[in-house]
Protein backbone atom coordinates (compact mmCIF):
# COMPACT_ATOMS: atom_id res chain seq x y z
CA UNK A 1 0.00 0.00 0.00
CA UNK A 2 1.44 3.34 -1.06
CA UNK A 3 1.66 6.29 1.28
CA UNK A 4 -0.05 9.65 0.88
CA UNK A 5 1.29 13.08 1.74
CA UNK A 6 -1.35 15.68 2.64
CA UNK A 7 -0.42 19.19 3.73
CA UNK A 8 -2.51 21.88 5.42
CA UNK A 9 -1.92 25.55 4.69
CA UNK A 10 -3.41 28.95 5.51
CA UNK A 11 -2.87 32.08 7.54
CA UNK A 12 -2.90 32.19 11.34
CA UNK A 13 -6.14 31.17 13.05
CA UNK A 14 -7.48 29.06 10.21
CA UNK A 15 -7.99 25.98 12.38
CA UNK A 16 -5.35 23.74 10.79
CA UNK A 17 -4.44 21.94 14.02
CA UNK A 18 -8.07 21.10 14.78
CA UNK A 19 -8.76 19.84 11.28
CA UNK A 20 -5.60 17.73 11.15
CA UNK A 21 -6.65 16.02 14.37
CA UNK A 22 -10.17 15.36 13.05
CA UNK A 23 -8.88 14.00 9.74
CA UNK A 24 -6.32 11.79 11.48
CA UNK A 25 -9.03 10.28 13.67
CA UNK A 26 -11.27 9.63 10.68
CA UNK A 27 -8.49 7.97 8.70
CA UNK A 28 -7.48 5.79 11.64
CA UNK A 29 -11.00 4.37 11.86
CA UNK A 30 -10.34 2.81 8.46
CA UNK A 31 -7.17 1.15 9.78
CA UNK A 32 -4.78 3.54 8.08
CA UNK A 33 -1.51 4.42 9.78
CA UNK A 34 -1.43 8.20 10.10
CA UNK A 35 1.48 10.42 11.08
CA UNK A 36 0.74 14.04 11.97
CA UNK A 37 3.62 16.52 11.73
CA UNK A 38 4.17 20.26 11.92
CA UNK A 39 6.47 22.80 10.33
CA UNK A 40 8.84 24.13 11.31
CA UNK A 41 9.60 21.22 13.59
CA UNK A 42 8.75 17.53 13.58
CA UNK A 43 12.26 16.37 14.48
CA UNK A 44 14.60 17.22 17.37
CA UNK A 45 16.62 19.45 15.04
CA UNK A 46 13.49 21.02 13.62
CA UNK A 47 11.99 21.78 17.01
CA UNK A 48 15.13 23.67 18.00
CA UNK A 49 14.85 25.70 14.78
CA UNK A 50 11.12 26.26 15.45
CA UNK A 51 11.90 27.81 18.81
CA UNK A 52 14.48 30.11 17.26
CA UNK A 53 12.13 31.19 14.47
CA UNK A 54 9.01 31.72 16.54
CA UNK A 55 9.62 32.07 20.26
CA UNK A 56 13.23 32.96 21.07
CA UNK A 57 14.03 36.38 22.52
CA UNK A 58 17.05 36.34 20.21
CA UNK A 59 15.02 36.47 16.98
CA UNK A 60 13.93 40.13 16.91
CA UNK A 61 16.58 41.13 14.36
CA UNK A 62 16.19 38.05 12.15
CA UNK A 63 16.35 38.93 8.46
CA UNK A 64 13.98 37.48 5.84
CA UNK A 65 16.96 35.68 4.27
CA UNK A 66 17.88 33.99 7.54
CA UNK A 67 14.22 33.09 8.08
CA UNK A 68 14.04 31.47 4.64
CA UNK A 69 17.15 29.37 5.22
CA UNK A 70 16.16 28.29 8.73
CA UNK A 71 12.69 27.24 7.57
CA UNK A 72 14.19 25.08 4.88
CA UNK A 73 16.88 23.64 7.13
CA UNK A 74 14.09 22.35 9.38
CA UNK A 75 12.19 21.11 6.31
CA UNK A 76 15.18 19.28 4.83
CA UNK A 77 15.64 17.39 8.10
CA UNK A 78 11.93 16.53 8.35
CA UNK A 79 11.74 15.24 4.78
CA UNK A 80 14.69 12.89 5.17
CA UNK A 81 14.26 11.83 8.78
CA UNK A 82 10.48 11.36 8.90
CA UNK A 83 8.40 12.03 5.79
CA UNK A 84 10.16 9.87 3.23
CA UNK A 85 10.52 6.84 5.55
CA UNK A 86 6.85 7.11 6.56
CA UNK A 87 5.63 7.28 2.96
CA UNK A 88 7.88 4.38 2.00
CA UNK A 89 6.03 2.06 4.40
CA UNK A 90 2.56 3.21 3.34
CA UNK A 91 1.67 5.73 6.02
CA UNK A 92 -0.55 8.75 5.44
CA UNK A 93 1.44 11.82 6.43
CA UNK A 94 -0.48 14.95 7.48
CA UNK A 95 1.67 18.05 7.81
CA UNK A 96 0.70 21.37 9.36
CA UNK A 97 2.42 23.58 6.75
CA UNK A 98 5.01 22.66 4.15
CA UNK A 99 6.77 24.53 1.36
CA UNK A 100 3.72 26.53 0.24
CA UNK A 101 4.01 28.40 3.53
CA UNK A 102 7.50 29.49 2.58
CA UNK A 103 6.32 30.78 -0.80
CA UNK A 104 3.45 32.66 0.87
CA UNK A 105 5.22 33.96 3.98
CA UNK A 106 8.84 34.47 2.99
CA UNK A 107 8.17 35.07 -0.71
CA UNK A 108 5.00 37.13 -0.86
CA UNK A 109 4.89 38.24 2.78
CA UNK A 110 8.55 39.20 3.30
CA UNK A 111 9.08 40.18 -0.33
CA UNK A 112 11.92 37.81 -1.18
CA UNK A 113 12.52 36.94 -4.82
CA UNK A 114 10.13 34.11 -5.69
CA UNK A 115 12.59 32.35 -8.00
CA UNK A 116 15.20 32.36 -5.23
CA UNK A 117 12.65 31.04 -2.73
CA UNK A 118 11.73 28.23 -5.12
CA UNK A 119 15.37 27.24 -5.60
CA UNK A 120 15.91 26.96 -1.84
CA UNK A 121 12.71 24.93 -1.44
CA UNK A 122 13.68 22.60 -4.29
CA UNK A 123 17.03 21.94 -2.64
CA UNK A 124 15.38 21.23 0.71
CA UNK A 125 12.65 18.83 -0.45
CA UNK A 126 14.00 17.27 -3.64
CA UNK A 127 11.25 15.15 -5.15
CA UNK A 128 9.10 15.00 -2.01
CA UNK A 129 5.88 16.79 -2.94
CA UNK A 130 2.36 16.72 -1.43
CA UNK A 131 -0.33 14.63 -3.09
CA UNK A 132 -2.92 17.09 -1.80
CA UNK A 133 -2.73 20.52 -0.16
CA UNK A 134 -5.73 21.81 1.76
CA UNK A 135 -5.70 25.60 1.92
CA UNK A 136 -7.84 26.73 4.85
CA UNK A 137 -8.80 30.32 4.09
CA UNK A 138 -10.19 33.01 6.35
CA UNK A 139 -10.02 36.77 5.93
CA UNK A 140 -7.28 38.83 7.63
CA UNK A 141 -9.98 40.32 9.86
CA UNK A 142 -11.17 36.86 10.94
CA UNK A 143 -7.56 35.84 11.52
CA UNK A 144 -7.03 38.79 13.85
CA UNK A 145 -10.24 38.04 15.76
CA UNK A 146 -9.37 34.37 16.21
CA UNK A 147 -5.80 35.12 17.28
CA UNK A 148 -7.03 37.64 19.85
CA UNK A 149 -9.55 35.15 21.20
CA UNK A 150 -6.89 32.45 21.43
CA UNK A 151 -4.53 34.76 23.29
CA UNK A 152 -7.29 35.81 25.68
CA UNK A 153 -8.36 32.25 26.46
CA UNK A 154 -5.00 31.14 27.84
CA UNK A 155 -1.43 32.42 28.09
CA UNK A 156 0.48 31.58 24.91
CA UNK A 157 4.15 31.79 24.02
CA UNK A 158 5.24 34.78 21.98
CA UNK A 159 5.08 34.03 18.25
CA UNK A 160 7.25 36.25 16.08
CA UNK A 161 5.09 35.65 12.99
CA UNK A 162 1.91 36.74 14.72
CA UNK A 163 3.57 40.07 15.50
CA UNK A 164 3.43 41.04 11.81
CA UNK A 165 0.95 43.71 10.71
CA UNK A 166 -2.22 43.27 8.66
CA UNK A 167 -0.49 44.31 5.42
CA UNK A 168 1.89 41.36 5.82
CA UNK A 169 -0.96 38.89 6.23
CA UNK A 170 -2.82 40.41 3.29
CA UNK A 171 0.25 39.75 1.13
CA UNK A 172 0.40 36.20 2.49
CA UNK A 173 -3.26 35.65 1.62
CA UNK A 174 -2.69 36.91 -1.94
CA UNK A 175 0.29 34.59 -2.19
CA UNK A 176 -1.77 31.59 -1.16
CA UNK A 177 -4.49 32.43 -3.67
CA UNK A 178 -1.86 32.70 -6.40
CA UNK A 179 -0.57 29.23 -5.47
CA UNK A 180 -4.07 27.77 -5.62
CA UNK A 181 -4.64 29.35 -9.03
CA UNK A 182 -1.31 28.02 -10.32
CA UNK A 183 -1.84 24.42 -9.09
CA UNK A 184 -5.59 23.76 -8.88
CA UNK A 185 -5.18 19.98 -9.12
CA UNK A 186 -3.13 19.88 -5.91
CA UNK A 187 -4.13 22.95 -3.90
CA UNK A 188 -7.77 22.96 -2.81
CA UNK A 189 -9.25 26.01 -1.10
CA UNK A 190 -11.47 25.26 1.91
CA UNK A 191 -13.64 27.97 3.48
CA UNK A 192 -12.39 27.80 7.06
CA UNK A 193 -14.80 30.50 8.27
CA UNK A 194 -17.57 27.89 8.37
CA UNK A 195 -18.34 25.73 11.45
CA UNK A 196 -15.71 23.12 12.33
CA UNK A 197 -17.85 20.09 11.29
CA UNK A 198 -18.66 21.70 7.93
CA UNK A 199 -14.97 22.38 7.29
CA UNK A 200 -14.12 18.79 8.27
CA UNK A 201 -16.68 17.43 5.81
CA UNK A 202 -15.29 19.59 3.00
CA UNK A 203 -11.79 18.32 3.77
CA UNK A 204 -12.98 14.71 3.79
CA UNK A 205 -14.52 15.14 0.33
CA UNK A 206 -11.12 16.17 -1.02
CA UNK A 207 -9.25 13.40 0.82
CA UNK A 208 -11.67 10.68 -0.31
CA UNK A 209 -10.92 11.66 -3.89
CA UNK A 210 -7.25 10.67 -3.56
CA UNK A 211 -7.50 7.74 -1.15
CA UNK A 212 -7.77 5.38 -4.07
CA UNK A 213 -4.16 6.16 -4.96
CA UNK A 214 -2.91 4.68 -1.70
Amino acid sequence: MAGLFITFEGTEGGGKSTQIQLLAERLRTSDRVVRALREPGGTPVGEEIRHLLKHSDANHAMTPEAELLLMNASRAQLVREVIRPALAVGEIVLCDRFYDSTTAYQGHGRGLDLALVKSVIDFAVGGTRPDLTLLLMISPEQSETRRAARAGAAPVARDRFEEADRAFFERVERGYRALAAAEPARVKIVDAAKPVPTVADAIWCEVERILGRA
